[in-house]
C-alpha cells in the first residue's frame, strides 16, 4: 500500500500527467475496472506517453518491458523462469482486467490456473484435470487442493532438469510434503528409496516418480492401483517380468481387484530389501504379509517365489527342470504330429486329386453303430468343458494380449471368468470319474475284460506299431494304406492324451486353487511347478486337441469338412467297410454284424450335430489363432 501511495503521488505531481479522461478520448473501448490497479492513473504504466501521437519508442518499450516490477518484486525470479520470454500478462492478463489470485475468476487463480497454463501446456493440462489434486480442487471444492503453482511454484518456475527447481529430483519430495508431511518421515527412514534420497542417490526414485503429478490415477483407488506394477517395472524390470509370469500380475493385468500387487506385499512408502528385519518380505515377516490376503497360511506357503524365473536354473532348479521337461514334451508332441499330420495331409490331398476317395453322400441305408449313447453324452460334456475351460484359462497365459481382456469381458470380468473356469474344472473331474466308474462297472459286473486288453481295447497293442509304419510308408507313396481294426493308433493317442492329461492338469490346477491347504504337505516351490506345469500342460492339450485332433477326425480330406459319428453314434455301412476293413470281418465272421447295424439318423439329428459340431470347431480353431497371435505379440 504504501509503494502503491507513493507512485500514485509521483503520477499526480508529474507536470502533464496523463488522466484516464484525457486518454479516453482516443481510448474510449480500453475498460479499466481491474480491482487491484483500478486507482492508478494511465501514466502509472504507461509512462512516456505524454506526447500524442505517442512515440514508437515509447510504445515499444512498454510492450517488451512492462513496468510490473516498479510494484511487484518477483521480476528477479520471472527473470530466471522458464516463462520469462512469455512475461507478466500472458498469465496474469492484462494490466485493465488483471484480479487478485485470490479471486475465483483470476487468470491465475487456483480454480482458474489449468485453463490459463493450458494455453501453453494443454498436454499437462488434460493430464491434471484427471488426477487426484484436480479431482480434489475441481470436482470436491478442497481449496487447499494443489494448483499448478502448488507444485511448479509462482514465478520462479524452472524444468525439472534444474537442481533448483522444486520438481527437481532433490526438490520434489521436499515440495510434496508441504501437504503429504505425514509420508515424508517414514519414507526417509523406512524406506530403501527414501534412504537413498536423503544420502543424495540421484538414480533412487522419489514422489514424482511413482506419483506421476499429470496422470489420471487415484492411489485409494483399487483399481487404479492396479497400475503400480507398470510403474515399478520402470526401474524393476526383471523382477517386473517374473511378476507378469505369475498368477497375481496375469490376474492383475485383467482387471482382478483383490490380486496382489508390488505394493500389497512391499508396501509403498516402507519398502525395504528382504535382507532388513524390517521389511515386509523379510523371511519372519512374509507369513503376516501373506495372510493380509491368505487365511492361515502355513510356513512352506510363504516360500511359494512370486518372482521366480522358471528359464533359470539357478533360481529354482526344481522349477526350472519342470519348465524343461514341459517345454521338451510340448516341443516333441507338437513336432511329432506336426510332421506326422503334414505328411497325411499331402497325401491325401494327391488321393482327393487322384479320385481315391469317392464321394459320400448322405447315406440312407444301413449304418453301423459305434458309439453308445453314453459314449456320446460324455463327448458333448467334454466338447463344452474344454471349451468354458480353455476360453476362460488361455487369457491368463496370454494376458497380455487385446483378446485376452476381450475373452474376459465377455463374461462379465475376471472373477467371472475364474468361476467359469472352475465350474468347468468340477465338471471335468466329474465325467472323467464317472468315465473311469463306467469302465470298472462294465469290466467287474458285465465281465468285458477285453475293454483293457486286445482289439476293442484303446489301449496301445503291437498291432498299433505295424499301422504306423504302414502308414508313414503310405504318406510316402511305399504302400497301400494300413487295415486298421476298431481304433486307429492316433485315436488311441488322443483318447490317452485326455485322460492323462486330465489328472496332470486337474492336480496342479487344485494346488493353485487351494494353495494354503497343498503347502501343509509340499515345499512351497511345488506350487511354482504346478503352475507351470497346469499352463504348459494346458497349452499341449488345448493345442494338440483343436489343431490334430480336429485334423484326424474333421478337417483332413477324407471327412472334411465334418464327421458326425461321435454326435450320432452311427457311421454308413459302406464307409465302415472302407475305414474299418479289420472290423468289419472280424464281425461278419463271428455273426455279430446284424446286432451292430442301426438306422440312419434322421435330418434334425445330423442337423442339430452339425451346427453344434461346426460350432465347436469354430470355436477351437478360433482359439488356434488366439494361441498363436498371443506367441507372436506378447
Amino acid at each position: 500500500m504504501i509503494r502503491k501511495a507513493v507512485l500514485l503521488l509521483v503520477a499526480l505531481a508529474s507536470a502533464g500527467a496523463a488522466r484516464a479522461e484525457e486518454c479516453a478520448t482516443c481510448h474510449a473501448d480500453v475498460r479499466h475496472d481491474s480491482p487491484v490497479h483500478g486507482d492508478f492513473d494511465c501514466s502509472v504504466c504507461h509512462a512516456g506517453m505524454e506526447v500524442v501521437p505517442h512515440p514508437a519508442e515509447a510504445r515499444a518499450a512498454l510492450r517488451d518491458s512492462p513496468p510490473c516490477q516498479m510494484c511487484h518484486d518477483a521480476g528477479a525470479a520471472l527473470a530466471e523462469s522458464v516463462h520469462a520470454p512469455v512475461g507478466c500478462v500472458a498469465c496474469h492478463g492484462s494490466a485493465h482486467e488483471i484480479r487478485p489470485s485470490s479471486d475465483p475468476e483470476a487468470l491465475a487463480s487456483p480454480l482458474e490456473q489449468f485453463r490459463t497454463c493450458g494455453t501453453c501446456h494443454p498436454d499437462r493440462t488434460e493430464g491434471y484435470l484427471g488426477s487426484p489434486h484436480a479431482r480434489a480442487l475441481l470436482r470436491m471444492g478442497l481449496v487447499g487442493a494443489p494448483s499448478c503453482s502448488s507444485c511448479h511454484g509462482s514465478h520462479a518456475i524452472l524444468p525439472v532438469s534444474d537442481p533448483r527447481s522444486t520438481l527437481s529430483h532433490a526438490n520434489a519430495p521436499t515440495t510434496c510434503t508441504s501437504c503429504h508431511g505425514f509420508v515424508l518421515d517414514k519414507w526417509t527412514s523406512e524406506s530403501a528409496h527414501g534412504i537413498g534420497w536423503s544420502k543424495g542417490d540421484p538414480a533412487v526414485p522419489v514422489c514424482t516418480t511413482c506419483h506421476p503429478a499429470h496422470m489420471p490415477t487415484v492411489f485409494t483407488e483399487r483399481g487404479d492401483l492396479l497400475k503400480t506394477p507398470e510403474t515399478c517395472g520402470g526401474c524393476h524390470g526383471e523382477k517386473y517380468s517374473t511378476y507378469r509370469d505369475s498368477f497375481h500380475g496375469e490376474s492383475t493385468y485383467l482387471g482382478f481387484l483383490t490380486g496382489a500387487i508390488c505394493s500389497d506385499c512391499h508396501t509403498p512408502h516402507t519398502n525395504l530389501p528382504a535382507s532388513d528385519p524390517r521389511s515386509s518380505v523379510a523371511p519372519a515377516n512374509l507369513p503376516q504379509t501373506c495372510g493380509h490376503c491368505h487365511d492361515q497360511v502355513p510356513p512352506e506357503f510363504a516360500k511359494i517365489a512370486p518372482h521366480v524365473d522358471v528359464s533359470d536354473p539357478d533360481d529354482i532348479p526344481q522349477v526350472y527342470w519342470v519348465w524343461v521337461g514341459m517345454t521338451s514334451l510340448l516341443l516333441a508332441v507338437f513336432g511329432l504330429f506336426a510332421v506326422h499330420d503334414l505328411l497325411w495331409l499331402q497325401r491325401a490331398l494327391v488321393g482327393w486329386l487322384r479320385g481315391e476317395f469317392p464321394a459320400r453322400p448322405i447315406a440312407q441305408g444301413p449304418h453301423v453303430r459305434r458309439f453308445s449313447k453314453i459314449d456320446i453324452r460324455v463327448h458333448l460334456v467334454v466338447v463344452v468343458t474344454f471349451l468354458v475351460l480353455a476360453a476362460t484359462g488361455l487369457p491368463l497365459k496370454y494376458h497380455g494380449t487385446g483378446w485376452a481382456r476381450a475373452f474376459t469381458a465377455i463374461p462379465g470380468g475376471i472373477e467371472a471368468t475364474r468361476l467359469l473356469h472352475r465350474i468347468a474344472a468340477v465338471l471335468t473331474f466329474g465325467y472323467a470319474l464317472f468315465h473311469v466308474g463306467h469302465l470298472a462297472y462294465r469290466a467287474a459286473l458285465r465281465k468285458e475284460w477285453n475293454l483293457f486288453w486286445g482289439w476293442r481295447s484303446l489301449v496301445p497293442r503291437g498291432k498299433d506299431l505295424a499301422d504306423v509304419w504302414n502308414n508313414l510308408r503310405y504318406f510316402l507313396y511305399l504302400g497301400p494304406r494300413p487295415r486298421l481294426d476298431r481304433w486307429g493308433y492316433w485315436e488311441k493317442f488322443d483318447y490317452f492324451a485326455v485322460f492323462w492329461g486330465i489328472p496332470v492338469i486337474g492336480f496342479s490346477g487344485l494346488m493353485l486353487w487351494f494353495p494354503a491347504f497343498f503347502t501343509r504337505f509340499v515345499p512351497g516351490w511345488a506350487i511354482n511347478a504346478a503352475l507351470v506345469v497346469h499352463s504348459d500342460e494346458a497349452l499341449l492339450a488345448v493345442g494338440f486337441i483343436f489343431v490334430f485332433h480336429f485334423f484326424h477326425t474333421h478337417l483332413r480330406p477324407e471327412s472334411f469338412p465334418f464327421d458326425p459319428v461321435i454326435f450320432t453314434g452311427v457311421m454308413p455301412l459302406e464307409r465302415f467297410k472302407e475305414e474299418r476293413p479289420v472290423e468289419y470281418e472280424r464281425l461278419v465272421e463271428a455273426g455279430e454284424l446284424e446286432g451292430r447295424l442301426a438306422p440312419a439318423p434322421s435330418e434334425s439329428r445330423l442337423r442339430n450335430a452339425a451346427i453344434f459340431g461346426f460350432a465347436a470347431v469354430a470355436a477351437g480353431l478360433g482359439l488356434v489363432v488366439a494361441i498363436f497371435w498371443g506367441l507372436l505379440t506378447q
